[in-house]
């Protein structure tokens, strides 16, 4: 389908190509606002219209732009620390986990995602030194070749570091981009042909950098008030929704 020049998957109705594209900016701007969620919610609507072979490829790309602009505008206020390490970790996690694509049954992966929030938002657990972020980037790679979005699982790590709303999601947004650009990349390595996508993926990428920008003035304006709240409420809701339906489809 051809438009003014720009070319969408013929596989798209008219319909459709507006939902993608408006739901990339309502989801980062949920992102943005809230620290958490955008991701993941993007998925489940891309799910909606895009064909299967191309959901995680064309999410991760769009993932890519919205996390790196929010990234961008939040700039200042990101923890460094954890960059690096995680950086390693999620090359060698996406390599792998591109290497035993689709022979890992979905369900394990849901359910330990969704236990692994649970215990972060309800549990004890210790603060992860910036040491120990290339497991978590080696872990948390080799899910998102599966599963897409791995959001919740960073933001349960960044969640430990116990930074201010504006560095939590600055930071998580940095951690987001590095995993997206390597899966995007491992993805492609593979075999997938993203030329039929471009013009959806890039329009879906300024649309989601408007709802950063309207996110980010919440953030700052209510983040003290709310951030909390609304962090574990919806790593919650994402980790009951993960692991019972990891045991439906078991």
């Amino acid at each position: 389908m051809e438009f003014l020049f720009i070319t969408f998957p013929e596989e798209l109705s008219n319909f459709g190509i507006i939902f993608l594209i408006f739901s990339s900016m309502f989801t980062s701007f949920i992102s943005a606002a809230f620290g958490i969620g955008g991701g993941a919610v993007f998925l489940g609507l891309s799910a909606i219209y895009l064909n299967p072979i191309a959901l995680l490829p064309v999410h991760g790309s769009v993932q890519i732009g919205s996390n790196f602009g929010r990234m961008l505008v939040m700039l200042k206020s990101i923890y460094k620390s954890p960059i690096i390490p995680f950086l390693i970790g999620s090359f060698i996690g996406s390599s792998f986990g591109g290497l035993m694509f689709v022979q890992f049954p979905s369900w394990i992966i849901q359910v330990v995602v969704g236990s692994f929030i649970l215990w972060t938002v309800y549990g004890k657990i210790p603060s992860i030194k910036s040491k120990y972020m290339v497991f978590g980037g080696i872990f948390s790679s080799f899910l998102t070749m599966f599963f897409g979005a791995t959001g919740p699982f960073i933001a349960g790590m960044v969640k430990t570091m116990k930074l201010d709303p504006l560095s939590h999601t600055a930071t998580h947004s940095a951690l987001m981009t590095i995993q997206h650009a390597i899966k995007v990349f491992i993805f492609g390595f593979m075999g997938f042909n993203f030329s039929e996508y471009v013009d959806l993926i890039f329009i879906m990428i300024m649309t989601g950098f408007i709802g950063t920008l309207l996110g980010k003035n919440i953030l700052i304006n209510y983040g003290q008030k709310y951030f909390k709240i609304f962090l574990n409420s919806i790593l919650t809701f994402i980790s009951i929704y993960l692991i019972v339906n990891g045991l439906i489809n078991y």
